[in-house]
């Protein structure tokens, strides 16, 4: 076995990639504080071609040094928009018909193992802050809460580890 080079993997440019076909997947980071945390936002849905990534709150916007060291350019692959209430960000997908989970540990939240998702409906999934996760109201406005399950002594995974392991679970099921 030998290790592919760069040269053969055959990644598609950037035209390429903004004229492909998307994953029906917005991801929305609610107050994420860490750049590099938000860098490797991008670098997951550039590597699954997330249809857009919503900043929501405190969230830095590209471009930005910190974020480009973990993000490695996927900052300008991946669509993203900016939104100052996470709130409203949520509503106004919904409005979109999209179908709206928040990540997070909550009273009545479907195990990510057990979610089942419909491949001609569009979702949008939002990831909390980093202390406090999802924002209770933004919780309240969403359509119900997605849990991965964990099975250590820990109560939380980075929320970067979070939207690598949501993305590409969400990935297999919509992926056609």
């Amino acid at each position: 076995m030998r290790k592919l080079k760069i040269t053969e993997l055959n990644r598609i440019s950037v035209e390429e990639f903004k004229e492909a076909d998307k994953l029906p997947l917005v991801v929305l980071l609610d107050n994420v504080r860490s750049l590099h945390n938000v860098g490797s936002v991008f670098r997951t849905a550039d590597a699954f071609r997330v249809e857009c990534i919503y900043l929501c709150g405190i969230t830095a916007t590209p471009p930005h040094a910190e974020m480009h060291k973990t993000a490695l350019g996927a900052e300008f692959t991946v669509d993203w928009k900016y939104v100052d209430n996470t709130v409203d960000a949520v509503n106004n997908l919904k409005k979109e018909g999209y179908i709206v989970y928040s990540i997070e540990q909550a009273e009545g939240s479907v195990m990510l193992d057990s979610l089942e998702l419909d491949p001609t409906k569009k979702y949008a999934v939002v990831l909390g802050n980093e202390v406090k996760g999802v924002q209770q109201e933004v919780i309240n406005h969403s359509n119900g809460c997605i849990e991965i399950p964990q099975y250590g002594t820990k109560h939380s995974l980075n929320v970067s580890v979070t939207a690598g392991i949501v993305i590409w679970d969400l990935f297999c099921k919509l992926h056609p």
